[in-house]
């Protein structure tokens, strides 16, 4: 059977080398996922495979009698690819489905996994003695029992893959890679059953049939392999084909040894009628002839891969300036890391802006890769730093240089974006004091016209409770009035607060104001069996503020914190330095405020009390932003209780 002979010999040569084109690139590609590593080792059972097969057809060309050491040692390599091949085959489908999905799979599916590899030390005991003492391929065709348990394990294998296949295509957006996966489902589907069917049921060995049928199968697993190969090219699949000096570098390697490998057989063909190193020298100065065309084709094609590049990165520097015109720089900084990690496939990009020295250089995940720092410079001074590492091996040149061509242009978006930031911010603060400078007159306005005539109920109403001989009840319900009185002359005040602006800021001693707040309202709170705390270390720390407008912060939160705890409680206020900055915290061990709720405490007119007008807090965040400084809301503070309001506010400069 010669032509089956030499139909294995050139499957098993393609078989050997497919699967090590692939093996280059995963190993170059390098990323740290669990995915690409199983697949790596499919795709070194498939070589060990069809490389121990190519070893003993060679060993069989060659010699009369083939050494046993050789087909020893070849009937090793087979056993060893043959029997890894079912359970990484599905560990593989497994894995890509997690990946695919994010997020890990059933125990009871990882327990299939592990099954299979059961049976592969089962197999191993049972079976690779035999094989490796017959030092014969026979083992191998139909009619053997070794064959007949691996068919219709490997069989069983691959009709499981089938469900991970079809998903995988369902998942696909691209239709190119969804008609990867289906191709992928048919051809478990019609290999997986033929397998089953040939080792299972099918003819003895000696079938010529059944012989080129089992040679069909044995090298159908060249078909998926340059599918994938033609997926990551084409295609990007795995991100691999980002690399495109990786695709080039293994590419080139290979075409090489493969036109060695021809000089090499042609010198061995030829040897009756040219010596060998005749042959080799004729077929080496065929490269010299041939020097012109191919620099004419390969620098026609550099030339257009190039374009190609010089485009996207165009593209890209148009996008972000795009989005550098929206005028918000956290948002432009986390795009520039997000594009530019899909654009050039890294595995992770970082920009700093500024760099601050107390951070740790940017690492490649799983300490693999290559990674580059490119600062930003503005008027000659780094201003940043783009930090950029990738999955491979090496980061290539091609890549840092697109990347030191963004770096030159980032300076100019962020500083676009910063004064389009700016330039929205004042706009919207404009609006804001124009807001509120209608609202001030519309208080004036409701102040003037409800305040005299409440101030005249309250008149009549103390005259009346000034007379010895009122009836109680008449007496107890005119206070109830007065009282009311009071607390719609209070509303009216907060927001007459809340719409004028305070004037420009002093130097005032803050703890002074606050031992004098916290002791005037220290009356108001042991009614309600609240304790009000002072903590303070310093004796006085002057602070830039105006007296009025932190007193008014100040009293708003420690009345907030009182009548968050109607049942009696502890309210601290602490006052404590921090470099040129001083911290005041005023802590209740209150129920605390929701999550859903915190973010609105400092909204206008928003409350969550059934007499509450909404301003207190509002009130407070105003008057801390013009004095120059923030404010913060922690909930719950300890054992799922309590709220800490923190303000910081400048030092006066020398003081303090």
């Amino acid at each position: 059977m010669p032509v089956l002979f030499y139909a294995r010999l050139i499957g098993f040569t393609a078989g050997t080398l497919v699967p090590l084109f692939l093996l280059a690139l995963i190993v170059g590609h390098r990323r740290p996922r669990a995915f690409e590593r199983i697949l790596f080792f499919l795709l070194l059972a498939l070589f060990l495979f069809y490389a121990g097969g190519l070893l003993i057809l060679n060993a069989e060309i060659h010699y009369s009698e083939p050494p046993a050491a050789t087909v020893l040692f070849g009937m090793a390599l087979i056993i060893l690819g043959l029997g890894f091949v079912p359970p990484l085959l599905l560990h593989t489908n497994v894995s890509y489905d997690e990946l695919a999905a994010a997020r890990p799979h059933s125990f009871w599916l990882h327990l299939l996994v592990w099954a299979n590899y059961l049976l592969l030390v089962l197999f191993s005991w049972a079976f690779a003695p035999k094989l490796l003492k017959s030092l014969s391929l026979d083992s191998l065709w139909p009619g053997s029992r070794e064959g007949h348990y691996y068919g219709i394990w490997l069989g069983v294998v691959l009709l499981s893959c089938i469900p991970f296949d079809l998903i995988a295509a369902k998942r696909s957006r691209e239709g190119a890679l969804r008609s990867f996966h289906q191709f992928l489902a048919i051809f478990c589907g019609f290999i997986g059953g033929g397998v089953i069917y040939l080792y299972g049921f099918g003819n003895p060995r000696n079938s010529l049939w059944s012989m080129g049928l089992a040679t069909v199968v044995m090298l159908a697993a060249i078909i998926p392999c340059a599918m994938l190969g033609y997926a990551i090219l084409r295609h990007n699949f795995l991100e691999i084909g980002l690399q495109r000096n990786l695709i080039y570098a293994v590419s080139t390697t290979f075409v090489a040894l493969l036109y060695l490998a021809i000089v090499w057989r042609l010198s061995h063909w030829l040897e009756p009628i040219l010596p060998p190193e005749a042959t080799a020298s004729i077929l080496i100065f065929v490269l010299v002839i041939l020097y012109e065309p191919l620099e004419r084709t390969i620098g026609r094609t550099l030339h257009r891969t190039l374009r190609e590049r010089m485009d996207r990165w165009q593209r890209l520097t148009v996008e972000l300036q795009e989005e550098a015109r929206r005028g918000d720089v956290a948002h432009l900084v986390a795009q520039v890391q997000g594009r530019i990690r899909e654009e050039f496939g890294l595995a992770t990009v970082r920009l700093a802006i500024p760099q601050e020295s107390s951070q740790e250089p940017l690492k490649a995940p799983g300490g693999l890769g290559h990674t580059v720092r490119i600062p930003l410079l503005k008027d000659r001074e780094q201003i940043g730093l783009l930090e950029a590492a990738s999955t491979g091996s090496y980061l290539t040149g091609e890549t840092t240089a697109a990347l030191e061509f963004l770096a030159e242009q980032l300076p100019a978006m962020l500083d676009l974006s910063r004064l389009i930031e700016d330039k929205l911010r004042l706009e919207r603060e404009l609006s804001e004091r124009e807001r509120l400078a209608l609202l001030g007159q519309m208080a004036a306005s409701v102040s003037h016209n409800l305040r005299n005539p409440l101030s005249s109920m309250k008149t009549v109403l103390q005259v009346q409770l000034e007379k010895p001989d009122l009836p109680s009840d008449v007496r107890h319900d005119c206070s109830v009035v007065l009282g009311e009185i009071d607390r719609m002359n209070a509303k009216l005040t907060q927001l007459l607060h809340f719409a004028k602006p305070s004037v420009k800021s002093a130097s005032v001693d803050a703890v002074a104001l606050a031992t004098r707040t916290v002791a005037l309202f220290r009356r108001d709170a042991e009614p309600r069996n609240v304790n009000l705390e002072l903590d303070c270390s310093a004796d006085s720390v002057a602070v830039l503020a105006l007296e009025e407008a932190l007193n008014e912060a100040l009293s708003n939160l420690i009345v907030n914190a009182i009548e968050a705890q109607p049942n009696g409680g502890r309210v601290r206020v602490g006052l404590s330095r921090e470099g040129n900055q001083l911290g005041i915290s005023v802590e209740d061990d209150g129920p605390g405020i929701a999550v859903e709720v915190r973010s609105k405490i400092f909204q206008p007119f928003y409350t969550t009390k059934a007499s509450g007008t909404g301003l207190g807090l509002s009130i407070v965040a105003r008057r801390v932003a013009e004095m120059g400084g923030t404010i913060s809301c922690d909930s719950p503070v300890r054992n799922d209780k309590g709220t800490r309001f923190r303000l910081t506010l400048p030092l006066t400069t020398g003081k303090g």
